[in-house]
């Protein structure tokens, strides 16, 4: 006689693992978008040192006007998602189906990791050197202390700059015994990921599907990049018309803009194709 077996489906989710926003450190949010979708910012330049002459009437040079030229700026994406929770089926997963819960995940799993994607892609987009050349345990620290020296050429203040790396960038430096050697001993962890730090520059390894293609290092100055998110709104519906359950929604409005003066505050190390 044949044996029917007993079975049953576990009230706790088989989650995935994900990650809270990893682009904090890279940009900010200085701009005020509220009330439009543009925002014009002014670039004004400097006038040119002359030789004073002590004679004459032009003796500080030749006065000429001073110009301003405007970066537009254009909120560009505005993304939404939406599903349904049947209540039948909710009552028949042993309420695992919680459209709560379905709406942090979708955050946490879909929402935040497609804005972190873009931003790393319009940082790589506008900084100001790439540099493309091959990747080893004997080459990483080098790579990455020649981005940091291209930023001090331009006078950006390494205080306020974060590296994001990917994995094999990771296990490459790792393995470099001149990172070893000289590569900071000690840290306060002060960046979500943040899994050590070199000439105080906290670096952050990130999955190689959130960079662009063949982008193995990011070094870039917070300033260097606004990302505004200007709407973020979610709802639960109750029992929404046409609906026996609940009706998730939500929208995300957002972009990211490198700013044209302060481009080369990004260094992007690539490898070739």
């Amino acid at each position: 006689m044949a044996i029917n077996y007993a079975s049953k489906y576990a009230q706790k989710i088989d989650e995935k693992f994900a990650r809270e926003s990893m682009t904090t450190a890279a940009v900010n949010d200085d701009y005020d978008f509220v009330g439009v979708k543009t925002v014009n910012v002014y670039k004004i330049p400097t006038a040119q040192m002359n030789d004073y002459t002590a004679t004459g009437t032009s003796r500080y040079g030749t006065p000429a006007e001073l110009e301003n030229t405007v970066q537009e700026l254009t909120m560009s994406r505005d993304r939404s998602f939406t599903f349904t929770i049947d209540r039948g089926t909710y009552s028949d997963t042993q309420m695992a189906n919680a459209a709560g819960a379905a709406l942090q995940r979708q955050i946490r799993e879909v929402v935040v990791p497609e804005i972190d994607k873009y931003r790393f892609e319009k940082i790589c987009e506008g900084a100001g050197k790439i540099e493309t050349g091959s990747l080893s345990a004997t080459l990483a620290y080098d790579a990455f202390l020649k981005g940091a020296s291209e930023l001090i050429e331009n006078n950006v203040p390494l205080a306020g700059c974060a590296a994001f790396v990917s994995s094999d960038f990771y296990r490459y430096i790792k393995e470099d015994s001149s990172f070893i050697k000289n590569g900071d001993a000690s840290q306060e962890i002060l960046v979500k990921g943040q899994i050590g730090t070199v000439d105080g520059i906290p670096v952050i390894v990130v999955p190689k599907s959130y960079l662009p293609e063949n982008v193995e290092l990011i070094i870039t100055h917070q300033s260097a990049t606004t990302s505004p998110v200007k709407l973020s709104e979610y709802k639960i519906h109750d029992n929404p018309p046409g609906i026996n359950g609940w009706l998730v929604e939500g929208r995300v409005y957002y972009d990211a803009f490198v700013l044209d003066n302060k481009k080369n505050a990004i260094y992007v190390f690539k490898t070739a194709e």
